[in-house]
C-alpha cells in the first residue's frame, strides 16, 4: 500500500464543529479574507443607515412619511398579494401534472416550465407591450411578472414532489382520507421548504425589478429611486427609498423565516422510498392539457413570436454586427470577470462554513446572504455615492461594477461552493499538508479540485445573473459600455422595437444553455 493510501486511512477523522484554531494557520488568512469579504457586502447596508443618520430624522421623516412613499407601499403590497399566489398556484399545478400524472409529454412539458427562466423579465414586458399596447399598470405587471418568474417555484416543487415517499399518502388514504384531504394534509406540509424559498425568491425579484415594471409603466420603489437618480440625482430622496425598499426585503425574510417554521422533513425509517405510481388522468387528459399548453404559449410564445416578428420586419439592417458583437463581447468579458471575482470571494466563506461552522462563520455567511438579498438598485446606489464621496477615481469604473456584481451575486457563489467543500474529505486536505504541501497548495490543488464542478456550477449561475443584470449595470457602467442589457433598453427606450430584437434573442440564447443546467440539475437533486 502506498504512503498516501497509508496517510488518507490513518488520518483521524475530525469532529463535527472543529473551531478555527484546528485549521491554523490555513484557517487564519482564510477567516481573515472572508471578513474582509463580509465587510465589504455589508457596506450597501452600513451607507443606507448612515445616510439616513447624515439626513437628520427631520428632512428623513419628511422623505419617508408622505403620500408618495405609501403610494410605493400600497403598489408593493398589491404586487405581492396577487403575483406570489398566483405563482403557488401554477407552479404548483403544472408540477403536480408533470411529476404525478400520466400527462402525455411529461418530460416535455416540464423542461418547457423551466424554459422562461432564459428570457429576461424585461423582455418579457417588452414581447407583451408589442403585442397589446394597452396592458400596463398592475393587472400587466401582475401577469407578465407571473409569466416571468413561475418557474423559481416550479423548479422547486416539482423537485420535492419527487422525492416524498408514497408510502405516507398510502396510510393517509387507507385511513380512509380521500384524494383532496391527503393532498392537503400529507403532500403539501412535506412541501413547505420548497413554497416558501421559491416564493421568498419570486418577492425579492418582485422588489428588485425595474424593466418589466418600468414598461408596464407600473410605479414601484425600484423604479422611483432610479427615476430619481438619473432625473436629479436627488441623493437623500433616492437613499430614502432606498431604506424603506431594504425594509421590504427584510419584512419578507422574516415572513419566510416564519412561515418556514422548525419543523422536520426528512423521512425516518429504514429502506428507500418507492417510486410515485401516476395518477390516470382518463377522459380529462386533453382538458388538462390545455393548462401547460396555454402556459407554454404565453411565457415562451408570445416573446418568441414577438421577437421573430420584429426581426422580419427590421431585415438585415436591424443586424448592426459590429454593434451586436461589441455588446456580445463586453457582456462576456463583465460577466466572465464578475463571475470568477465572485466565485473568489465566496472561497474563504464557504471554506469556514463547512471546515469550522461555528457562530463567527455562521455571521460571516449571514451577512452575505443579507446584502444578496438587497435590491441591485440599492447596491448600485451605494455604490455611486461611496465612490463620488471616499474614492472618486473609482467612479463610473470596471472595478465599481465588478464590485457591484460581486455583492449581488456572492450568495449564489457560495452556496454552490459550499456544496462542493462539503463533499471534498478534509482528511485529504490534511494528508497533502502532511506530505509537505503548505496550507494554501493543500487547499487549491485537493480541496478546490475536487470542489471544481460546483465552482464551475455558480461561476455559471452568477455569469447568467450578470449576463441580463440591468439596474446596476445602468448607474454604474463606464460612459461606452454597451451590454446586451444595457443595449436592449437603449433600443427599447427610444421605441425602436426591430433594433432591439437581436439583443434581446442573443440574451435569451445565451440564457438556454443555463436554463438547460438548472433543470437536469434539478433532476439529479431529487434523484432521477
Amino acid at each position: 500500500m502506498s504512503a498516501n493510501r497509508l496517510a488518507l486511512l490513518n488520518w483521524p477523522r475530525p469532529r463535527a464543529g472543529r473551531s478555527l484554531k484546528s485549521h491554523a494557520p490555513v484557517g487564519n488568512w482564510l477567516g481573515s479574507a472572508a471578513l474582509v469579504v463580509a465587510l465589504l457586502s455589508l457596506v450597501p447596508l452600513c451607507f443606507v443607515l448612515w445616510v439616513a443618520y447624515q439626513t437628520g430624522w427631520a428632512t428623513a421623516s419628511a422623505l419617508i412619511f408622505r403620500p408618495r412613499v405609501g403610494e410605493l407601499l400600497l403598489n408593493t403590497a398589491w404586487l405581492l398579494a396577487l403575483t406570489v399566489p398566483i405563482c403557488i398556484a401554477l407552479a404548483l399545478a403544472l408540477a403536480w401534472l408533470t411529476e404525478r400524472s400520466d400527462l402525455p409529454g411529461a418530460r416535455i412539458w416540464s423542461w418547457l416550465a423551466v424554459a422562461p427562466l432564459a428570457v429576461p423579465a424585461f423582455v418579457h414586458s417588452y414581447a407583451w407591450m408589442t403585442v397589446t399596447p394597452g396592458l400596463h399598470g398592475l393587472f400587466g405587471g401582475v401577469m407578465v411578472a407571473t409569466i416571468a418568474y413561475f418557474p423559481f417555484l416550479y423548479l422547486p416543487l416539482s423537485a420535492a414532489l419527487r422525492r416524498l415517499d408514497p408510502a405516507m399518502e398510502d396510510a393517509a388514504a387507507s385511513m380512509g382520507l380521500n384524494p383532496w384531504a391527503v393532498f392537503f394534509r400529507v403532500v403539501m406540509p412535506q412541501l413547505r421548504l420548497a413554497l416558501c424559498g421559491g416564493s421568498l425568491l419570486i418577492g425579492l425579484h418582485l422588489l428588485a425589478e425595474y424593466g418589466l415594471f418600468v414598461m408596464m409603466r407600473f410605479d414601484t420603489f425600484t423604479t422611483a429611486i432610479v427615476d430619481q437618480f438619473q432625473s436629479s440625482y436627488n441623493g437623500p430622496a433616492a437613499n430614502m427609498l432606498s431604506g424603506v425598499l431594504m425594509l421590504c426585503c427584510f419584512v419578507l425574510l422574516a415572513l419566510e423565516s416564519r412561515a418556514r417554521g422548525k419543523a422536520r422533513y426528512a423521512r425516518v425509517g429504514t429502506g428507500a422510498a418507492r417510486l410515485q405510481q401516476r395518477v390516470a388522468l382518463g377522459r380529462a387528459t386533453w382538458f388538462v392539457m390545455l393548462l401547460p399548453a396555454l402556459t407554454t404559449a404565453l411565457a415562451l410564445g408570445v416573446p418568441l413570436l414577438t421577437l421573430g416578428r420584429w426581426l422580419i420586419a427590421g431585415g438585415a439592417e436591424v443586424w448592426r454586427w459590429d454593434e451586436v458583437g461589441s455588446a456580445v463581447w463586453q457582456t462576456l468579458a463583465l460577466g466572465a470577470a464578475g463571475a470568477v471575482l465572485t466565485a473568489v470571494a465566496a472561497i474563504p466563506v464557504s471554506w469556514l462554513s463547512v471546515r469550522a461552522p461555528g457562530r463567527r462563520a455562521r455571521w460571516l455567511e449571514s451577512s452575505a446572504y443579507l446584502v444578496g438579498a438587497l435590491p441591485g438598485v440599492v447596491i448600485a446606489l451605494a455604490m455611486v455615492t461611496v465612490t463620488v464621496r471616499v474614492a472618486l477615481p473609482l467612479y463610473q469604473t470596471v472595478v465599481t461594477v465588478l464590485l457591484a456584481y460581486m455583492l449581488m451575486f456572492l450568495p449564489r457563489a457560495i452556496i454552490s461552493l459550499r456544496t462542493g467543500i462539503a463533499q471534498a474529505p478534509v482528511e485529504l486536505e490534511q494528508a497533502a499538508r502532511s506530505l509537505g504541501r503548505s496550507p494554501a497548495q493543500a487547499l487549491w490543488h485537493v480541496t478546490m479540485r475536487l470542489a471544481a464542478p460546483s465552482a464551475a456550477a455558480g461561476i455559471a449561475l452568477v455569469g447568467l445573473g450578470i449576463t441580463t443584470e440591468l439596474t446596476a449595470t445602468l448607474m454604474l457602467a463606464p460612459n461606452g459600455t454597451r451590454t446586451l442589457a444595457t443595449a436592449f433598453w437603449s433600443y427599447t427606450s427610444e421605441i425602436d422595437y426591430a433594433s432591439a430584437a437581436p439583443y434581446a434573442l442573443t440574451m435569451v440564447l445565451l440564457s438556454l444553455p443555463m436554463t438547460w443546467l438548472l433543470y437536469i440539475q434539478s433532476k439529479k437533486t431529487a434523484g432521477r
